[in-house]
């Protein structure tokens, strides 16, 4: 076990407990990964929501080994006070990681980076260790589980009991989902191997579990299941992180030769296909307080029978049900279910999924031409405000090294490029920045705004909030190496951030970020200078819809926006100049849409083109302030 070198404090919210689990249920989430880790590398605080919270209520059901200490909210550090919790942060630090599922990456990181023998606990993060990585705003599975099955079980277990239930609709949604076929990268080969498998009649081999994961299956009284499947085989060999099992010898050449249209498809065995991950730890704790209360309430189960298999089989994954001990978490034993009878199972198909039925419309072929068209004859154009201090520039030569993009691996001229940009986003800011304001820095990067405005301004306050955290550390070791005293970093998704601040900036935020962006500094009431960047990413989601502004609503289709969306892109420079005429037209429009929106929010938006306009193929610019 490698020395913990530096002390990370770990914070979660406590609201209040219900039988064995601690609620918000991202604290029972967060703490059942601690116990199946059996980490210890973090001095971890419960930060109650309420003020008549005692120490002996905190504690009652706290997980037996870790220490746990009380901490009221105003006594956290000014930057996790910024953010939502869980929150993990270096002690005395000014660097926050919060959000669930960043925090529990945090913690799995950690864990195999103290004892690189955990290799199990690493396998948590799956395929390349993108597993929950991609923000929920733009990935529906993280959204599924990081927010809305923990919403969904905290309001059903809140509801008067008086009240019959139905299932909630995410819980339904993780049930088709298990229903779904599973892709997983080689699956030709694995799913060509199940071919040969139900050729010819072979049994995939299990591997040996172990004998504590012996000991776990017998304690716990499972049920004898058939043979094991090729899938099932697959799962355990990974959970044990060995080589799986030859459960079938090499295919035969009719079998090599097959079409993959015509392979059999994989089934699900745990959340995310077939390899256990940081997505069941996420879900067992929720699934488990739903079917507690629903057996309580005699509910039949009978329309859940995946997620009743799923919930069985995690139990028989080598230290669940010891994390589930010392959590207090007293694990069902389930009965086999069979699917229920045509006339009582749920449709599942019904189950809405909000986003696949408004971008169903989103695969079309066209040119932008009659939206165009459609628009002037409404009198809408894109229009261009004039910039208000073309030609200021930094003094770069002045500047310290660490201060310019061109520190890291760029090009030259792109480099020069990115100077460009960078002038135009802090020349706008220094006129709106007043001493003592906080700028948020969104989408940050490797910190290339953010840096030049923390020295350049060293009266105000600068907080990057940026998802990636490699680049997040890249921009925190320029920072310490210009000794900047001014400057927060927080790695999180948008919505994890919920401090004060007074102006907003990003550079090249992506498709739907670029809306965030402006919601978050509306809601703050914050002034925004924001580059957009990939329109062709801009697609409805749960949150933002597409026209924006009632203008454009009343004209244009989601369809017919997402054209001008899909060409606004088309700006690159090797293209032709008409080409990238339109596309800037096209660029314009959609910005055009976006200011008219926040200006129903009364901002005053003015969209400008960056100078030189060859500073970027993106090169448009909003510069919003609140009247």
């Amino acid at each position: 076990m490698k020395d913990c070198v530096t002390e990370e404090h770990l914070y979660l919210a406590f609201s209040h407990q219900y039988r064995e689990s601690i609620f918000p249920l991202h604290t029972s989430v967060s703490l059942f990964l601690l116990s199946y880790c059996d980490c210890k590398l973090f001095k971890i605080f419960l930060v109650p929501t309420g003020e008549d919270v005692g120490d002996q209520c905190v504690t009652k059901n706290l997980p037996g080994d870790l220490e746990v200490h009380l901490i009221s909210r105003c006594q956290l550090p000014e930057v996790v006070r910024s953010c939502s919790l869980p929150a993990v942060v270096v002690k005395d630090g000014k660097f926050c990681r919060a959000g669930l599922s960043v925090v529990l990456r945090h913690i799995i990181q950690k864990t195999y980076e103290a004892d690189p023998s955990k290799k199990d606990v690493l396998e948590l993060l799956g395929f390349k260790k993108t597993c929950l990585k991609a923000c929920a705003e733009v990935s529906q599975w993280t959204r599924l589980c990081e927010i809305s099955i923990p919403l969904a079980v905290e309001r059903f277990l809140m509801a008067s009991p008086e009240h019959c239930q139905a299932i909630p609709p995410d819980i339904l949604q993780f049930e088709r989902k298990l229903g779904e076929p599973v892709r997983v990268h080689n699956d030709d080969k694995i799913r060509r191997q199940k071919l040969q498998q139900q050729k010819t009649g072979t049994k995939a081999a299990v591997p040996i579990l172990g004998e504590e994961a012996e000991r776990e299956l017998k304690a716990g009284e499972v049920h004898e299941h058939p043979p094991p499947s090729l899938e099932l085989s697959l799962a355990f060999s990974k959970l044990l992180v060995q080589e799986a099992s030859d459960a079938v010898n090499r295919e035969a050449s009719h079998i090599r030769r097959t079409k993959t249209s015509d392979l059999p498809l994989l089934d699900h065995i745990f959340a995310e296909g077939l390899y256990f991950t940081v997505a069941d730890i996420v879900l067992l704790p929720c699934i488990h307080q739903f079917l507690v209360s629903s057996k309580k309430q005699g509910r039949n189960l009978v329309n859940l029978p995946l997620i009743s298999t799923w919930y069985r089989r995690v139990q028989e994954v080598p230290g669940v049900k010891k994390a589930a001990g010392k959590c207090n978490m007293e694990l069902l034993q389930l009965p086999e279910l069979m699917s229920a009878p045509e006339e009582q199972a749920q449709d599942f198909s019904s189950v809405p999924d909000e986003l696949e039925e408004e971008n169903e419309d989103s695969h079309f072929i066209g040119g932008p031409r009659p939206t165009m068209t459609k628009l002037m004859e409404n009198g809408i154009e894109a229009k261009f405000f004039p910039h208000p201090c073309p030609n200021w520039t930094l003094d770069w030569t002045s500047l310290p090294s660490a201060v310019s993009p061109g520190e890291g691996k760029m090009s030259r001229d792109r480099a020069l490029r990115k100077q460009q940009q960078l002038n135009n986003l802090v020349a706008v800011v220094t006129k709106l920045a007043k001493p003592g304001d906080v700028i948020v820095d969104f989408c940050s990067g490797g910190g290339h705004v953010g840096i030049v405005l923390a020295h350049m301004m060293p009266s105000c306050q600068v907080v990057l909030i940026e998802n990636k955290e490699l680049s997040l550390i890249r921009a925190k070791d320029r920072s310490d190496e210009l000794g900047l005293n001014n400057i927060w970093f927080i790695q999180a998704n948008l919505d994890y951030f919920n401090g004060t601040f007074n102006i907003g900036v990003a550079l090249h935020a992506c498709g739907v970020a670029t809306d965030m962006v402006i919601e978050h500094c509306i809601r703050a009431r914050a002034a925004f200078v924001i580059s957009p960047c990939c329109y062709g990413f801009i697609q409805n989601t749960v949150k933002f819809k597409y026209p924006r502004s009632r203008q454009f609503k009343e004209i244009l289709s989601y369809k017919e926006h997402m054209i001008l969306c899909r060409f606004a892109d088309q700006t690159a420079v090797q293209l032709p100049p008409e080409r990238r005429l339109i596309g800037k037209q096209c660029m314009g429009l959609v910005d055009l849409d976006r200011a008219w929106a926040a200006e129903e929010q009364n901002y005053s938006v003015q969209v400008i083109s960056m100078e030189p306009e060859s500073c970027s193929p993106k090169n448009n610019m909003f510069v919003g302030t609140p009247t």
